[in-house]
């Protein structure tokens, strides 16, 4: 499954806000370390990371950006976080159908890729998973992509339910250390937190994760 060969990403869900930090892999060292399409903005109080065909990923990401906005629009609020993944998920199940009122062609294939999709509404953080298949499940940490498994095994180690949001950052950049094949540095990972307090994204800065990565074994 082409997931299972996609760069690591990672989501913890915490009281005070999520957490999603994923892999950035250089094909060449000529290529400019730029931001990756990997961790990107569905809305202000929504980020969304993944592992597989980033194309795929892109129509799926711009499906929800629309939905929100419509939703924004219309009823003066922000769209739930469960409501924007439905409609991810909605549009992975159609693949043979297309999408109401969407002017792209149908897919001939279903999307080749997993998305973590974490925010904050009403309702608090919140942390879901999609698959190609349609389905999504709400996680309080979860690891997808090619390192997946043994990320899981070591969120499965070191979560509990009163972990903090920066126990959380670290734990994240510390899994993803512990399964990426290239050295971990601020060119390789990505890292972004929406606070419960706030509900806003903020992508963290270079000097930031360095300073959490120092702190590492």
């Amino acid at each position: 499954m082409i997931i299972q060969h996609g760069s690591t990403s990672i989501g913890v869900r915490t009281n005070e806000g999520v957490v999603l930090g994923v892999e950035k892999k250089l094909v060449s060292k000529l290529m400019e370390p730029a931001k990756s399409e990997k961790l990107v903005e569905i809305d202000k109080h929504c980020a969304c990371a993944m592992s597989g065909i980033v194309g795929d990923a892109r129509v799926l990401v711009d499906h929800a950006r629309v939905e929100s906005q419509n939703h924004k629009f219309n009823y003066v609020e922000p769209l739930q976080v469960d409501l924007i993944t439905q409609a991810v998920s909605d549009m992975a199940m159609n693949f043979g159908e297309g999408y109401e009122g969407s002017k792209r062609k149908p897919m001939a294939r279903p999307y080749g890729v997993a998305l973590l999709i974490a925010g904050v509404d009403e309702n608090g953080p919140q942390l879901y998973q999609t698959d190609p298949s349609g389905t999504y499940f709400k996680w309080q940490a979860r690891a997808i992509g090619s390192g997946g498994d043994t990320a899981m095994s070591a969120l499965k180690e070191n979560f509990h339910e009163n972990i903090s949001l920066a126990e959380a950052e670290k734990l994240v950049l510390k899994t993803l250390k512990q399964v990426m094949e290239e050295q971990i540095t601020t060119d390789t990972v990505e890292l972004c937190v929406i606070k419960a307090d706030t509900k806003l994204l903020e992508y963290r800065s270079s000097e930031y994760i360095n300073g959490i990565l120092s702190q590492l074994d």
